[in-house]
């Protein structure tokens, strides 16, 4: 695995900062998946967490930019992400026979509208769902946590990837 991923800018403006290290952070959980067999991204490599595969991680993280940014900052509705149904455990983790690649699109997807949403507003603004306590923080908290979030996420893929194949690596 070769990596072309390039940290910020050493003198961006706070709004190119944030949204920088949240793409790094999200091309390195794709970078993770490059060259992973389909049969590898769907198994488990550990037991007490069966969820936990390279397709689950990358369905949870559609989920998380979906729940932070569209349904608590933009005060959309919950029901169509599985984060907040309650029938089911961990029901964003689910991969419902998705590909990778159709997971990944997703994502990408979701990521693409995650930056559209946060470049038609101010750092400052703050979230609109009534419905959660965290709405109460501002755009710059909520991708302070996303940045967190896809972060720890992605150091689980490394350690993921590394029992599924062996595959190491880091920028």
């Amino acid at each position: 695995m070769t990596p072309e991923l390039k940290r910020p800018p050493l003198q961006a403006d706070e709004r190119t900062s944030l949204i920088g290290w949240l793409d790094l952070q999200r091309q390195i959980l794709r970078w993770k998946c490059e060259g992973i067999s389909e049969e590898d991204a769907h198994r488990s490599v550990l037991p007490s967490s069966p969820l936990m595969t390279m397709a689950g991680l990358v369905s949870h993280m559609r989920w998380v930019e979906h729940t932070w940014l569209e349904v608590v900052f933009l005060g959309g509705d919950e029901k169509q992400n599985p984060s907040f149904d309650e029938s089911a455990e961990d029901a964003d983790w689910q991969t419902d026979g998705r590909t990778l690649a159709e997971l990944l699109a997703e994502y990408e997807a979701q990521c693409a509208r995650s930056n559209e949403i946060v470049a038609a507003a101010s750092l400052d603004d703050i979230g609109r769902h009534t419905g959660f306590h965290s709405a109460g923080a501002n755009l710059r908290w909520m991708l302070i946590h996303l940045i967190e979030e896809t972060g720890r996420h992605a150091g689980h893929a490394d350690i993921v990837r590394e029992l599924l194949d062996g595959t190491k690596g880091y920028y």
